[in-house]
């Protein structure tokens, strides 16, 4: 089932603010963690299948899996570049 993807307003601006390239490789990454939370994501810390890492060559963000709501929430961005 597709998980709805949503944003901190903060995660949110250093996304937006990112060159375009690094940009779409984390949003294609974002639209995967959306189609397969658990697995296009690694665990922060201990596994608990909640609280993810997504990481690209460029940025990583820390997710935030709902899955009784079905949504995936961008806590946190870091561009690397």
């Amino acid at each position: 089932m597709q998980y709805r993807l949503k944003y901190d307003p903060g995660a949110e601006v250093v996304h937006e603010s990112m060159p375009p390239g690094p940009s779409e490789v984390l949003t294609l990454a974002l639209a995967d963690a959306c189609n397969d939370p658990l697995g296009a994501t690694e665990p922060y810390g201990e596994d608990d299948g909640v609280i993810r890492m997504l990481i690209t060559p460029d940025a990583f963000a820390v997710l935030l899996i709902g899955n009784t709501m079905k949504t995936v929430t961008v806590l946190q961005v870091n561009y690397l570049g």
